[in-house]
């Protein structure tokens, strides 16, 4: 499956650092699905794990991360590494004169976030970063219903993410509990990004958090009984005004062992949109009209309905080959960064906080097959 305009161009080599968890459906779409890309080498800092990666994706080369940046030949840096050495490694690839795109959280603060942002423009290159949820056939269906007219112009969102976090299923989850972490920082991205990508940009907040749990105890594999000393909100609530005047209610939780809350909705002057889970690529699309007695679910108008992540690094790969812009743009990362930092920091200063950063919505993908 390909994006549009990847039929017949020449391919982007990438490197990706950060051989953990996440980078095998990486790795999978890169090396097989996505046209536009060629995988040349993998990273880490435990050389086994980018070995191992590198001969289970058929990789050519598996090395150091100085060896990677210093290779010529790759252009583009997928940068999957922990959340606090994101910054860090984006600029180290970008100061190699390598696009990048990195996974979520762009950085760990507004000021490296920036740096990052500045450092693309300055050095003329392209960044972007995960979630790349939104590109998927669920998402974009739902621009499609949006941009079309079907609900009228929105006027208010609800957001809600509830689990008891991820120390009963994860291998390694300690990292979720520390800076970078959180069910804001780990979860909020994908559902900040839904919203933005839908609804245009925010321009300010306010915010209630609280860490309900000091110690976590690990129930998972291999680390199963370990304590982990809780540093960050385990339980975020929001509010959320966006530029075209709507207001969403954002909810990200650590603290709940079931719900019956949908994940996403939108509500227009002419009807309501009910999203599929922002962390998946398809997924139901329901839309309940103004005089309607039930919600209706629609058809899916778009492609890339199945896990499709790399589907940005794909999209970064055509712009940087066919010029145009990329949607998974470090603008946007940036954005919903600020928006994150800054609902922290108007709960612990009890006030409402107004954004400096803004980004443009997306260009929607073509509906239909990308193929």
């Amino acid at each position: 499956m390909r994006l549009e305009g990847e039929r017949g161009m020449r391919k982007v080599r990438i490197g990706i650092i950060g051989c953990g968890n996440i980078s095998g459906i990486y790795l999978k779409n890169c090396t097989t699905r996505f046209g536009a890309l060629e995988v040349a080498a993998v990273a880490d800092l435990v050389a086994e794990r980018a070995e191992a990666r590198a001969k289970e994706f058929g990789v050519p080369r598996a090395c150091r991360v100085d060896e990677l940046l210093a290779d010529p030949s790759i252009e583009l840096v997928v940068n999957l590494t922990v959340p606090k050495a994101h910054a860090e490694v984006s600029l180290a690839a970008l100061a190699a004169g390598k696009h990048v795109y990195a996974e979520k959280p762009l950085a760990l603060s507004i000021e490296e976030g920036r740096r990052v942002v500045e450092a693309a423009k300055e050095l003329r290159l392209r960044a972007g970063g995960a979630p790349d949820t939104f590109l998927g056939g669920g998402l974009q269906t739902c621009r499609k219903l949006i941009d079309d007219g079907w609900i009228g112009k929105p006027v208010a969102a609800t957001a809600f993410l509830g689990n008891h976090g991820h120390e009963g299923w994860h291998p390694d989850p300690e990292f979720y509990y520390k800076p970078g972490g959180g069910p804001l920082f780990d979860m909020g991205p994908y559902y900040l990004t839904a919203l933005v990508s839908l609804m245009g940009p925010v321009k300010r907040v306010s915010g209630s958090a609280r860490r309900t749990f000091e110690k976590r105890t690990i129930t998972s594999a291999p680390r199963r009984g370990e304590e982990i000393r809780v540093e960050v909100p385990t339980h975020v609530a929001g509010t959320l005004e966006f530029e075209n005047g709507a207001i969403a209610t954002l909810v990200t939780s650590f603290d709940v062992w079931g719900h019956s809350v949908p994940n996403l909705e939108i509500y227009g002057t002419d009807g309501s949109l009910r999203l599929p889970d922002p962390n998946t690529f398809g997924g139901p699309v329901l839309v309940k009209r103004a005089g309607a007695a039930d919600w209706k679910e629609l058809p899916l108008t778009h492609g890339f309905a199945e896990n499709s992540r790399g589907l940005g690094v794909a999209d970064l790969a055509r712009a940087v080959v066919l010029g145009g812009a990329h949607r998974a743009s470090v603008e946007m990362t940036f954005h919903v960064l600020e928006i994150m930092c800054r609902l922290l920091d108007a709960a612990a200063e009890g006030r409402r906080i107004e954004l400096a950063s803004t980004c443009a919505r997306p260009l929607p993908l073509a509906t239909g097959s990308p193929e």
